[in-house]
């Protein structure tokens, strides 16, 4: 195990993703989540078949191909749900309610299926909760749960679903995430034109959409990079950090203000990375 590219890779991944969400988040607000998700992933199939073409990505077997169609499709239904979550509430908040349920199931189903990852991982784990968990404060005193908070759940599952499905892959690096998107782009699509729900989006949020697909696309790449180089559970954790990188961007590109707790759990992220990477 490679646990320098491991914790590369995954940090990598969270950058990229954070950054893919913000804009994912931003283009929902002037069209519908359905078309944000529907595009985005249309862009994100073409940058991954560059990938796999560039490197020679090897074939699938029928397994592999199952296993990241259900990726996929679980990654969609995440995306979705933490789009229109971001969309109608703050994305500072959202972001790290769907990374708590993201990083907890996959952790522990790497420890029963790969065994226990050592007591200073299992730490840098728990302070990565207890860090997320400080970032969702919406404000000094307990509230009530804040605007899209099950949606932020519902996404949460639905990533568990993809970083799960996908491990259990064995063939090509890219060519997986080709026939996961694909299957993504064929469910929204079916379901767009059953419901004839299919809009183009205006040409200002054009961009925002594509560079949300690329960057989402890559964090993909990236996460199976460090997942083929060590361990799911600390792969998992470090890509789950992508919150910390939306939430600057909210803060600093909407005004969007962090709050003592939130700063709190920022500065929890930052000890938590050495410790699982460790």
């Amino acid at each position: 195990m490679n646990l320098f590219s491991t914790a590369f890779f995954g940090l990598s991944s969270a950058i990229t993703w954070g950054i893919g969400d913000f804009f994912g988040g931003l283009a929902s607000r002037s069209t519908p989540t359905r078309m944000v998700v529907l595009l985005s992933q249309l862009v994100g199939v073409l940058g991954l078949v560059a990938l796999a073409w560039l490197f020679q990505d090897r074939g699938l077997s029928t397994a592999d191909i199952a296993w990241s169609a259900l990726a996929g499709v679980s990654g969609m239904v995440g995306l979705f749900a933490l789009y229109h979550a971001m969309a109608i509430g703050q994305m500072g908040i959202a972001s790290p309610i769907a990374s708590v349920l993201s990083t907890l199931i996959p952790v522990l189903f790497g420890a029963l299926t790969q065994g226990f990852p050592g007591w200073l991982k299992l730490m840098g784990f728990a302070l990565t909760l207890v860090a997320i968990f400080f970032v969702t404060r919406s404000s000094d005193k307990a509230t009530a749960a804040p605007v899209g908070f099950w949606l932020a759940v519902v996404s949460g599952l639905g990533f568990s679903g993809f970083f799960i499905a996908i491990s259990y892959v064995e063939g090509g690096t890219f060519s997986r995430l080709v026939v996961a998107r694909s299957a993504s782009v064929i469910v929204l699509t079916t379901l767009s034109l059953f419901t004839r729900q299919l809009r183009a989006p205006s040409a200002k949020a054009t961009p925002t959409i594509a560079l949300c697909g690329l960057m989402d696309a890559g964090g993909n790449a990236l996460f199976v990079l460090a997942e083929q180089a060590g361990r799911l559970d600390v792969a998992t954790a470090l890509s789950s950090l992508y919150p910390a990188s939306t939430l600057l961007l909210a803060i600093f590109f909407l005004k969007e203000r962090m709050n003592r707790w939130q700063a709190i759990g920022v500065a929890l992220v930052l000890v938590a990375i050495p410790m699982i990477a460790a």
